[in-house]
C-alpha cells in the first residue's frame, strides 16, 4: 500500500496556483480511479486501486508549511512506512513541465517537505517534483509570489497534471 500526498493550500483562492500542483495531481488520480474524498487527518482522503494495488490519496488541509502533521497521521493510521509515502509537490527550481521522481534526498528549502520529514522522523520518502519554473526575465515577482499565482494559460497546466498523474501510476505499478 502507498500513501500519495499531494501538497497544496486549501481554499478557492489557491485552487489553480502553481503551489497546488500536488493537489491537482491527486485530484486527477481520484478522478481516473473513481475515488471520492472524505475529511480525515486534517485533510481530504481518498482510497483507490491502481492495477490492483491500494493507494491512499491525501490532500493535507493544514496549509503547505504544516503538511507533515496530516501526512504523518495518515501514515500511522494505515501503518504505511515512510519509504512507501510519495509526496507530490511543485518545484520552482525546475523548468516548467519537468518531472522527477526521487527517493530520499534533501528538502531544497521546501517548507512542506521539511514539515513532512520532521513529522515522519526521516527524509526517506519519495517525491514527485513537478517543475513550475521561476518568474520570467523582467518579472518583478519573487519565487514565492510566482508559485502562489495561478498557472498561465500558455503553461498548459492540464497536460502537466495528466503527465504527473501518469508518472504516479507508473511508479505504483509493480
Amino acid at each position: 500500500m502507498l500513501l500519495v500526498a499531494g501538497l497544496g493550500n486549501p481554499g478557492r483562492e489557491y485552487a489553480r496556483n502553481r503551489h497546488n500542483a500536488g493537489y491537482l495531481v491527486v485530484d486527477e488520480l481520484a478522478r481516473r480511479h473513481g475515488g471520492s474524498w472524505k475529511s480525515k487527518f486534517s485533510g481530504q482522503l481518498s482510497e483507490i486501486k491502481v492495477d490492483g494495488q491500494k493507494v491512499v490519496l491525501l490532500k493535507p488541509e493544514t496549509y503547505m508549511n504544516d503538511s507533515g502533521r496530516s501526512v504523518a497521521a495518515a501514515a500511522r493510521f494505515f501503518k504505511i512506512d515512510p519509504a512507501d509515502v510519495v509526496v507530490v509537490h511543485d518545484e520552482g527550481d525546475f523548468d516548467l513541465g519537468r518531472l522527477e521522481i526521487k527517493h530520499g534526498g534533501g528538502l531544497a528549502g521546501h517548507n512542506g517537505l521539511r514539515s513532512i520529514a520532521q513529522e515522519l522522523g526521516t527524509q526517506d520518502f519519495t517525491r514527485l517534483r513537478i517543475g513550475v519554473g521561476r518568474p520570467e526575465r523582467g518579472d518583478p515577482r519573487s519565487l514565492a509570489d510566482h508559485v502562489l499565482a495561478d498557472f498561465d494559460a500558455h503553461d498548459d497546466a492540464d497536460a502537466l497534471v495528466e503527465r504527473a498523474a501518469d508518472a504516479v501510476e507508473a511508479y505504483v505499478k509493480p
